[in-house]
């Protein structure tokens, strides 16, 4: 996912001016939206569907870490 330098970074007083245009941006981009306090990052939105799909990404790489661990310590036997 890429990031827009200009366009994807935005103060808190920015969303509470325009929240309803920056909704707007997220949906049409896809691209999330950096939200700064006193210039510095401090929270990110996202389209919802775009992070469903990362929190399916990330709960199936949490299922997998006991069988990688069990690879790494040649806890595995051939499927025949």
């Amino acid at each position: 996912m890429s990031l827009d330098l200009v366009e994807d970074i935005l103060s808190v007083t920015d969303l509470k001016l325009s929240a309803r245009e920056i909704l707007e941006q997220i949906h049409h981009t896809g691209r999330p939206v950096v939200l700064t306090v006193s210039g510095k990052a401090d929270a990110v939105l996202i389209y919802a569907k775009v992070y469903e799909k990362y929190l399916k990404a990330s709960n199936l790489a949490r299922l997998l870490v006991p069988a990688e661990e069990d690879i790494a310590a040649k806890r595995t036997r051939p499927v025949r």
